[in-house]
């Protein structure tokens, strides 16, 4: 059997306007190839979240998947943080 290893990333919500779909950025730190300097790069990648389950400030897990939609090709794995909301 052939097992095939899925892209996962973890990011952070910022923004779950949408109807079963969530924005998340993830940050990553690269090393500048002249100069050597830590920098801090982001992406900004649409997830499908099939239950609305996140909002905005959680930390969750991703996984890549097949496209849903123009922007949209990863699915919400997990939770890793839910942000706590003033009431």
């Amino acid at each position: 059997m052939t097992e095939t290893n899925t892209r996962t990333q973890t990011g952070l919500v910022i923004s779950s306007k949408r109807d079963k779909t969530i924005t998340v950025m993830v940050e990553r730190k690269v090393k500048h190839a002249l100069y050597g300097k830590i920098l801090r790069r982001s992406s900004k990648l649409q997830a499908h979240d099939q239950d609305n389950a996140c909002n905005e400030g959680d930390l969750v897990t991703i996984k890549e998947c097949r496209p849903l939609s123009k922007t949209k090709s990863w699915e919400l794995l997990k939770v890793e943080k839910k942000v706590q909301e003033i009431k």
